[in-house]
Parts: C-alpha cells; structure tokens; sequence
C-alpha cells in the first residue's frame, strides 16, 4: 500500500516539534572544507538536535574528523556527535581520542564497527581494538557518561547472518549502554515501519530514528546501495529516467522524493529524522522547510 500523502494535501503532524539531526563528512580538500562550513552556517539556523561527523572507510580520516568535530564544537552553537570506529586502532588508542572529545566537551559519540579498508574484503577485529560495535559502546561507557548512538538496518546488515541475528546485535548494543538508534537510509517506508515494529517487540525502547538520503546522484546511489544492502524502489528508478545529465531536474527531483518520504514517516507520528546531508545543504534546508523546521522568527 502506498501510504505517502499527497503533494497536496498539509501532512499531519505530531503533538511536539519534529526534531533533525545532520550527518557531514570531514574534508580531503581546502575547497571540500569551504563547502563544509558553508553547509554547516547554511543548517544550523535550524536548530537541530545534534550534527555527526563521519569516518571514511577504515577510519581513514580519523584526523579530520577530530578536527571537524572541536572546530564545531568550538565555533558554532551547534551540538557536534564525533563518530568513532573499531577498525585500525587498538583498544588504547580508541580510548585516548574519547577522553580527548570529552575533554573538548564533546558528550556525544556515534559508535560503529565501521568499514574494511578498501581492497580488505571482510572485516576483521584489531588484534587489540574493540572486535564489534557492542564492544565500543561498553568501552566508550566505562569512559565516561557519554550520550552514544548506534546504528540500525531496516533491510538487515549485508553481513549479518540474518534478520532476527542483526536485531539481537542492535539490542545488545542498546543494553550496552546506547541511547539512539540511527538507521540506514531506506526509501520505501513501509521497511522502517516493519523493522521499528520488530525492534519494540523485541524490547528495543530506545528511538530509531530514520535516516534520510536525499538522492542527487542516482546512479551512485544504486551502486552504494547494492554494496549496502538498502533496496532502491521500482518508481524511484523511474522518476530519475533520463535525468543523467539534468542535474537542475534531479535536485528537484530529489527534493520531492525525500520530502514525501519524510512526510510519509511524520504523518504516522515520527518526530525525529536525522539527513545525511553529504555536505549539500541546500536540498536538506528544503525538505526541513516543507516539514516546518525552519530557522526561528526574531524581532
């Protein structure tokens, strides 16, 4: 069944303020670090709960996320969550650079077990590091009392035994000490609905929150997909025909693809949703603006 409300119509909304949260990736380059900052002033006029910074495959770019983190931390208002990694550091080494981020007054941590380095294949445990996601969290606790998401997979981690295996992970991850759970992006809504289902009947009380992708480029998406496990919809291929060398069309495309989404999931009473931005602002400010987060009125 199609449950996405029309373009029309004014979507419902929950009792509260919908909250937002937004996820950036460090920059490679002085250019990539001028358009990160101006995504970062473009959306933190919108208040949103927290900002994420990424690690690349492997913890590659462990530094750059650092300094991206205290730099936000530091001059902005905004409440930075630095991502930590178990991949290519020991247990030592993950340790000291949380007690560095608590030290710099970072209170948030998104805990993963994060990618292979590339041309690695599977993933395999530092001989000293922390082997698993799980293992961080109860790691990152005994730290300190930082506030730590996880991550989540409606359509089941590509390398997870199964289905009901990967939900049993995600709970222990929450009984290590987890207060979040943030999910992969998905673009049917119905797969968030079936898995948030799922997760409450297993005990998992924390909030899920979805996570959103707003698509510019769709080709990429299709591939990164393949390799996620994330399935890509029939009509979303559809409505992306032809647009490969429109990059107008496709961003409003886009954006009305992920705003139905997001008002599909607020309209059955979703009041968080965190946006992988991939340092875009624009298409990100838009969506909020449809769903009524905008900057606050003055004077």
């Amino acid at each position: 069944m199609d449950v996405r409300p029309s373009p029309v119509l004014p979507v419902a909304r929950p009792a509260g303020p919908i909250a937002v949260s937004f996820e950036f990736f460090p920059p490679k380059t002085e250019k990539m670090q001028q358009s990160l900052w101006e995504c970062v002033t473009r959306l933190a006029p919108l208040a949103p709960r927290f900002v994420s910074v990424t690690y690349g495959a492997g913890g590659g770019t462990r530094e750059r996320t650092h300094e991206t983190v205290v730099r936000i931390a530091r001059e902005t208002a905004l409440k930075p969550a630095a991502h930590l990694t178990c991949v290519g550091a020991s247990r030592a080494e993950v340790d000291e650079v949380a007690r560095h981020y608590w030290d710099e007054g970072i209170r948030h941590i998104v805990a993963l077990r994060g990618d292979p380095p590339e041309g690695q294949g599977r993933y395999q445990p530092h001989s000293e590091g922390y082997a698993y996601a799980v293992d961080l969290v109860g790691g990152l606790k005994r730290i300190a009392d930082f506030e730590i998401s996880v991550a989540a997979y409606p359509e089941t981690h590509p390398e997870a035994t199964n289905a009901e295996a990967d939900l049993d992970n995600l709970k222990r991850k929450i009984d290590a000490g987890a207060t979040r759970a943030i999910t992969q992006y998905f673009f049917d809504v119905e797969v968030y609905f079936r898995f948030r289902d799922r997760a409450r009947a297993a005990g998992i009380t924390v909030p899920i929150v979805p996570g959103i992708l707003p698509v510019t480029n769709f080709a990429q998406v299709q591939k990164f997909s393949a390799a996620c496990g994330a399935s890509v919809p029939v009509w979303m291929a559809d409505l992306f025909a032809g647009l490969d060398g429109d990059p107008d069309t496709r961003r409003m495309v886009a954006a009305t693809v992920a705003a139905e989404q997001c008002r599909a999931l607020v309209a059955a009473e979703v009041d968080e949703l965190h946006f992988y931005t991939l340092n875009r602002a624009d298409l990100t400010y838009a969506i909020c603006h449809i769903l009524g987060v905008r900057p606050a009125v003055t004077g």
